[in-house]
């Protein structure tokens, strides 16, 4: 099967700075926020965003689909691309088999066609075929939209994966309530072990991100800004700005010291002129005194009472901080956490409440954050950064 690759460039009307590829049998997520242009990129893969400035290529093994130094443009209907919409996009007036049976017209007649019949089997359609979308429950119209996205890129010979198709998915869970969508997951993880093709899931839910793709690319504004699997990019961003698109709550300012071997010092600068010290690992990547960011995950971090026993080895970072604010959010509670030392800066953690309740602890009560070396991800600073 081939491989998805895509590298766009537009001025107008939106912009974009875009470059990522996605294998056969690989689901990759572009995540970003509102307005980020992730959709725009699906428009432009499918044939569908035709700006007059568009320039770049998207290719699909080694057939072009779009290059614009050739003046390759390939249209949807010669794109074997299936596409499915946030919200569905089905004609309300055919029936589900009509609805799926017109991406992939047949001479057959499609009550006979045993392709279609397999595709309804596939999906858990079966017996809902000549039901009308406002006759179906909303997890039953995505997966007839599904379907029907299946029917552009599978011969209806065997079922399998025509040459050269790509499955497009834009918010396709994002109108449907969290049992369906649960229930529409699995069929997607299902789906993938049966149809090996470029999957491009269009999501701005980073929980969903996390658990559908084998890639994310961040997009903003247009540009994609770092791809890899979800737990690298999410704990190490490449910058300040994925920082904040990934969610990272504690993101601070300091400066990076190098020491013998593969260990360096982060001097944790607050806004008050303090300073902390923490070991963190030296990656040989930058200079001696140079000013960075720095994030640190969540997961990465261990919250104990202050007289817990002292870890064997040096491999932690140890701070002493003052809880200074508890806001419950249902089972968790989002917790700030002032270190002795820099009074001026905070860490947030989401602390469960049978984890604050077993530390025991309250506003103005201490507790002990241990943090490993790895958890800590170092980046240089730039300019707006």
């Amino acid at each position: 099967m081939g491989r998805l690759q895509v590298r766009l460039q537009n001025q107008a009307p939106m912009p974009l700075a875009a470059e990522f590829e996605c294998a056969a049998g690989e689901l990759i997520a572009l995540v970003g926020p509102s307005g980020s242009g992730k959709t725009s990129l699906l428009r432009a893969v499918a044939g569908l965003l035709r700006a007059p400035q568009l320039q770049g290529t998207v290719q699909v093994g080694d057939r072009f689909w779009f290059d614009s130094s050739r003046g390759i443009h390939l249209t949807p209907q010669q794109r074997r691309v299936g596409l499915v919409f946030q919200h569905y996009a089905l004609f309300p007036h055919l029936t589900a088999l009509e609805n799926v049976a017109v991406a992939c017209p047949s001479s057959l007649d499609i009550r006979q066609d045993a392709s279609l019949r397999a595709l309804f089997e596939r999906l858990g359609l079966a017996g809902l075929e000549q039901r009308r979308p406002a006759q179906l429950s909303g997890g039953q119209q995505q997966r007839v939209a599904l379907a029907r996205a299946l029917r552009r890129i599978l011969r209806p010979q065997d079922g399998r994966v025509e040459q050269g198709g790509v499955l497009l998915l834009d918010e396709p869970f994002s109108a449907v309530d969290a049992p369906t969508r649960q229930t529409l997951y699995r069929e997607l993880a299902a789906l993938r072990q049966q149809v090996s093709t470029p999957m491009v899931l269009v999501t701005h839910d980073l929980s969903e991100a996390r658990r559908l793709a084998d890639r994310v690319v961040i997009v903003d504004a247009g540009a994609t800004l770092q791809s890899g699997p979800p737990e690298r990019v999410f704990s190490s961003p490449r910058n300040a700005r994925v920082a904040d698109l990934v969610g990272i709550q504690n993101h601070f300012r300091g400066r990076f010291l190098r020491q013998p071997g593969d260990r360096g010092v982060l001097r944790w600068e607050g806004r008050d002129g303090a300073g902390l010290d923490l070991q963190v690992i030296d990656k040989h990547r930058l200079d001696d005194g140079v000013a960075v960011t720095w994030v640190l995950a969540g997961e990465h971090v261990d919250v104990l009472l202050p007289d817990a026993a002292a870890l064997a080895d040096d491999t932690h970072n140890r701070l002493l901080c003052t809880l200074v604010e508890v806001l419950a959010l249902g089972e968790t509670s989002l917790c700030a956490l002032v270190p002795e030392g820099l009074s001026s800066e905070k860490l947030t953690l989401n602390l469960s409440t049978a984890q604050l309740r077993r530390l025991g602890s309250g506003v103005g009560g201490k507790l002990l954050v241990q943090i490993p070396r790895q958890g800590i991800h170092i980046m240089p600073q730039r300019t707006g950064g």
